[in-house]
C-alpha cells in the first residue's frame, strides 16, 4: 500500500512538473515572446489573457515579468513568482481539504499543500543564500 502511495505521488508531482513547464515554456512563439497566457479549468474551459479574465491576467503578468531577465535578475524574479503562485496553490488547497466533497479531492489537497510547502521553503533557502533576500 505505502509503495500504491508512493507512486501516486511520484505521478502528481511529475503530472504538476510537466503543467508548470507548459505553463512557462508552452506558450512561446517563434520569437520567443510569449504569444498568450492560458489556465486550463477543471470543467475543461481555458481562461486566458485575451478574454481579459482575473486569472489570465494575474498570469501575463507572472510571465510578463520574467521577458527580457537572464542570469540572476531572471532567476530572482522566477523565484518571487514561483513562491506567490505555490503559496495561492497551498491556499486552495486548504479550502479544498475543508469544503470538498470527495476524498480523492481531499488526498490531492494534501500532497500538494505538502509538495508546495516544500518547495516554497527551498526556494526561500535559495533567495536567502544566493540574494540575501
Amino acid at each position: 500500500m505505502q509503495n500504491y502511495k508512493t507512486l501516486i505521488t511520484i505521478v502528481i508531482a511529475l503530472a504538476f512538473g510537466i503543467f508548470v513547464g507548459y505553463l512557462i515554456f508552452g506558450h512561446q512563439s517563434r520569437n520567443g515572446m510569449m504569444s498568450s497566457v492560458s489556465h486550463v479549468m477543471l470543467d475543461g474551459s481555458v481562461m486566458s489573457n485575451a478574454d481579459n479574465s482575473e486569472m489570465g491576467a494575474m498570469m501575463a503578468n507572472m510571465n510578463a515579468g520574467l521577458q527580457g531577465k537572464a542570469g540572476d535578475s531572471f532567476d530572482q524574479a522566477f523565484l518571487n513568482e514561483m513562491i506567490m503562485h505555490h503559496e495561492g496553490a497551498v491556499q486552495m488547497a486548504q479550502l479544498a481539504l475543508t469544503n470538498a466533497k470527495h476524498q480523492e479531492i481531499k488526498n490531492l489537497a494534501s500532497n500538494i499543500i505538502e509538495a508546495q510547502n516544500k518547495e516554497i521553503a527551498e526556494m526561500k533557502t535559495w533567495q536567502k543564500n544566493w540574494y540575501n533576500q
